[in-house]
């Protein structure tokens, strides 16, 4: 009876039909290169409210927290000793103006005086210069008068830009300098930057790329960048890449490229670590696979199966490149025209007879995210190469 088993299992395993799978043909198109590069969102603005002149303060006017417009006013500082020099340079002002008056009224008479020859001519020009210098009394005084009224006005401490203003760092009753205290800081969140760092060396292979025909690099208006936070979820709102450092860190090696968001409701605050996806150039003639069709063997050699006729398949060793959405960019091994098996790879094994069924890009792709679930864009990135490397099913 055993043996009778024995017999029968070559029998029916030559019996068995042939696999039915999906077949994609490699077709060449310009695809993105995506760099994902961590980063941290910075504040567009910030300001540092510092008082204008010394004094006691009396009053804290703002909110902490809060949101607030360029003038707003945010502390009181006591104005009585101001409203005294106002009002002493106003009456020297006016001192000033009287003497200038007096020497108005000299100086016309001297003139009278001396179309009559009854003055000398030392006289009057005596006069003259008297009145120059009233007149440069009067000056003085109105601007000392500017002075006071500008310090008097300082007493009110206001906020310099628009944006959310922090914790309030003095309180009612203390003693605060002029230009030195640092009495609140205000930062503008919408928009706000992003600081990225890239590697130097990464950087230089893309234009060494660019220089060799392979990649057009795009430009900073055509750049898009998209944020990622730490649980894998995308920012709603995408962003433009502004420039890039002339200079690298000589301690990390790293560029640093700067990204500009909206931040209408004020998720992104600064200092907040995040990841930005960056399209910093564009594969001419890329060549691109789902990775349900990528496998690898023990050894961590990537492999796929491409139909070899009508009805077979052969395994075909591969070099992957970056992953651009739920495909792999092929770097080596497959050419424009191969038709690639897509579903249904993990049972085949070399010469095996199949059952093409042609599929298109957007089949393919609906078919990857049926079999991988609804799960973040960043999961499906970082994860694409652990998920190859799962043991094949024989």
């Amino acid at each position: 009876m055993a043996g009778f088993v024995l017999l029968a299992g070559p029998v029916l395993s030559q019996q068995l039909p042939p696999a039915e799978v999906s077949v994609q043909t490699l077709r060449p198109e310009p695809l993105p290169v995506i760099n994902e590069l961590p980063g941290r969102v910075a504040a567009t603005r910030t300001a540092e409210v510092r008082p204008r002149i010394g004094g006691i303060v009396v009053s804290r006017v703002f909110e902490q927290g809060s949101a607030v417009k360029a003038g707003d006013i945010l502390y009181k500082i006591d104005p009585a000793p101001y409203a005294v020099r106002v009002a002493s340079a106003e009456a020297t002002l006016a001192r000033a103006e009287a003497s200038r008056k007096n020497a108005e009224d000299q100086l016309r008479r001297t003139e009278q005086l001396r179309e009559r020859r009854v003055t000398a001519g030392v006289e009057l020009d005596n006069a003259t210069t008297v009145l120059a210098q009233a007149e440069a009394d009067v000056a003085i005084a109105r601007a000392s008068l500017q002075e006071a009224e500008l310090n008097f006005g300082y007493t009110d401490v206001t906020a310099p830009i628009d944006g959310v203003v922090g914790r309030a760092l003095v309180t009612e009753g203390a003693l605060v300098n002029a230009e030195t205290d640092v009495m609140a800081t205000i930062q503008q969140l919408d928009p706000v930057y992003v600081d990225v760092t890239q590697s130097s060396s990464d950087l230089f292979a893309l234009r060494r790329a660019r220089d060799a025909g392979t990649l057009m690099m795009e430009t900073s208006e055509e750049a898009q960048v998209q944020l990622i936070f730490d649980d894998g979820t995308e920012y709603a709102h995408p962003g433009k890449l502004l420039f890039s450092e002339a200079s690298v860190d000589s301690t990390t090696g790293q560029i640093t490229l700067r990204a500009e968001f909206p931040n209408p409701d004020g998720d992104l605050l600064p200092g907040l670590y995040v990841r930005a996806r960056i399209e910093q150039a564009v594969r001419e003639n890329a060549l691109a696979v789902p990775q349900m069709a990528v496998q690898r063997d023990q050894s961590g050699q990537s492999y796929v199966y491409v139909l070899k006729d009508a009805d077979t398949v052969e395994r075909r060793d591969i070099r992957l490149g970056q992953t651009v959405g739920n495909r792999w960019l092929i770097e080596d091994g497959l050419a424009a025209g191969d038709k690639v098996v897509v579903e249904g790879a993990q049972k085949l094994y070399p010469d095996a007879k199949v059952v093409p069924e042609p599929v298109d890009l957007a089949q393919s792709a609906e078919m990857h995210e049926t079999a991988s679930g609804d799960r973040p864009a960043i999961e499906v990135a970082e994860r694409g190469a652990a998920a190859s490397t799962a043991p094949t099913r024989k």
